[in-house]
């Protein structure tokens, strides 16, 4: 699994306690992938979290994951820029493969519910273009970058959704 700007490593640290056979790739800027490798050491999967340290828009993601987990990151950019992103991930999956998103999706009504549409107004004042993105417009960017159909999940708890969405 590659985990496009892990941060603090816990989603990939997750899994890899889940699922003994994954190997995890993790991806950020350096000093924050310290965080990371700290987690993974105190978690006792160390031996199956690769760091690569680099940015998600211009590093080498590889290639051959089963799963690209993205969280928390398409909301910093425009649609047009989403793509591109989607793109650069899809090329790293291997066929069958999966990209994973967490993150912030309101209603189609974009009102809906408070926190991701709160979240939208929060991308509006402090990015150039970024935004809270109805799971219809992320179904749409992730189909001109190559993917299947997308399907949403709702956690049993928390703010987010995850969209899954096919090679």
């Amino acid at each position: 699994m590659l985990d496009i700007a892990a941060g603090h490593g816990l989603y990939g640290v997750a899994v890899a306690k889940a699922r003994p056979d994954a190997h995890i790739t993790a991806l950020d800027w350096p000093k924050v992938l310290e965080v990371a490798k700290e987690n993974a050491e105190r978690a006792g999967v160390m031996d199956r979290y690769e760091l690569r340290p680099g940015s998600a828009l211009d590093a080498d993601l590889g290639e051959g994951y089963d799963v690209v987990l993205v969280t928390n990151f398409y909301h910093h950019f425009d649609k047009t820029d989403c793509v591109k992103l989607a793109k650069r991930f899809h090329a790293a999956l291997k066929p069958g493969g999966r990209m994973v998103t967490l993150e912030f999706v309101p209603n189609a009504d974009r009102v809906s519910p408070p926190g991701a549409a709160t979240f939208a107004l929060i991308m509006l004042a402090s990015t150039p273009g970024g935004d809270a993105y109805t799971f219809d417009e992320y179904d749409a960017m992730f189909r001109e970058a190559g993917f299947g159909a997308s399907r949403v999940v709702d956690p049993p708890f928390g703010t987010h959704r995850v969209v899954v969405t096919p090679a």
